[in-house]
């Protein structure tokens, strides 16, 4: 009788795991829109991947997993769901291989790159194009390349952005983001306003702004990532509440550091990082416009190295090597585990 209920436990935990997870494909080679999503018949688009799981109940836990190849959005793909901000579950999109599987290389990764015209709400003060807009709660991305938007009339482009301060709860981790400021340029990484932001072990490289964060800010997390070469700022951020966690990362060659709203001197810390040669430490922005150096601050600081030289891995003849864009192995701050892998194990060229 004891084994027969084990046995029986056994068959309902894993009939609630069916029914409380799905799980999507997505190959832009293999795949077809008209296809069920499955790993044998997986779709060709994250548009249609993205519908398939805004029609499921709220409450599951979706997952949309990415093959390699170019991942082309010809409009933005809003990831939603049932009840957005009634949730339980949670939505994630990611690589069919990731970063710290043995088998990975750049090559495998996903890259979503978007040609769509300004495709921002019409009652928005400015046109702009977005790629990813995050519609509900406890949505991850992981393990993804973002390029920027070749498409000429769009001057102002953001592959991931939250509108929505009720939404909360968005992670991103191993993720690329590269701009190109002559030909498919990122004028800011991610933009999200709310609670619940976190980035860890991702490198922005060459994007006008990384973070951009304004509204209903709380219960944010920068950690393990790199941010180079930043031509307007690394970090924009708002007035905020409560929970702020900065450490083990590495800003370098970026216009300004960190800019904060005028008339504000926030109190949070930032720990054990390199912050060097950027042409301004810290600015404001003003509510009429124009952004301004400040050295007056109420910022903690444990561990920061102001004064160092960062050296990327970048491609040179013999291409891209698992290591591009991590720090190289005689750059100050090799030390801090900030980059694309979480594992310990440091991967160079």
């Amino acid at each position: 009788m004891k084994i027969l209920n084990l046995l029986l436990a056994g068959m309902l935990i894993i009939m609630y795991t069916r029914a409380d997870a799905q799980l999507f494909f997505v190959d832009p080679v293999k795949g077809s829109d008209n296809a069920s999503g499955s790993s044998a018949a997986p779709f060709a688009s994250l548009e249609k991947a993205a519908d398939a799981a805004a029609a499921l109940p709220q409450g599951a836990t979706i997952t949309i997993r990415l093959a390699p190849g170019l991942h082309l959005l010809k409009d933005k793909v809003t990831i939603t769901s049932k009840g957005a901000h009634l949730s339980d579950g949670r939505l994630i999109i990611e690589a069919a291989v990731m970063p710290d599987d043995t088998a990975w290389t750049p090559a495998k990764m996903p890259v979503i790159q978007s040609v769509s015209g300004n495709n921002n709400d019409p009652n928005h003060k400015f046109p702009h194009s977005v790629g990813l807009l995050i519609a509900t709660n406890d949505v991850v991305l992981r393990g993804l390349k973002f390029t920027g938007n070749a498409n000429p009339d769009v001057t102002y482009y953001y592959p991931v952005k939250k509108e929505d301060t009720l939404c909360h709860g968005l992670k991103i981790s191993q993720c690329y983001f590269i701009g190109e400021k002559n030909t498919a340029p990122i004028q800011g990484a991610i933009w999200a306003h709310g609670p619940g932001t976190g980035v860890e072990h991702c490198i922005f490289y060459g994007c006008k702004n990384a973070l951009l964060l304004f509204r209903g800010i709380k219960d944010f997390s920068l950690t393990h990532s790199i941010i180079y070469g930043a031509y307007e700022a690394a970090v924009w951020f708002g007035p905020f509440t409560a929970a702020f966690t900065f450490r083990d990362n590495i800003v370098s060659n970026c216009n300004f550091f960190w800019l904060r709203p005028e008339n504000t001197y926030p109190e949070y810390t930032f720990s054990n990082s390199v912050i060097a040669n950027n042409k301004h430490y810290t600015g404001i922005y003003r509510a009429a416009g124009g952004l301004l150096p400040i050295e007056k601050n109420n910022f903690k600081e444990e561990r920061i190295r102001k004064t160092a030289s960062v050296v990327l891995n970048e491609v040179e003849l013999d291409g891209l090597k698992k290591g591009d864009l991590q720090l190289s192995s005689g750059s100050d701050g090799y030390d801090i585990p900030a980059g694309i892998f979480s594992s310990a194990i440091k991967q160079t060229r």
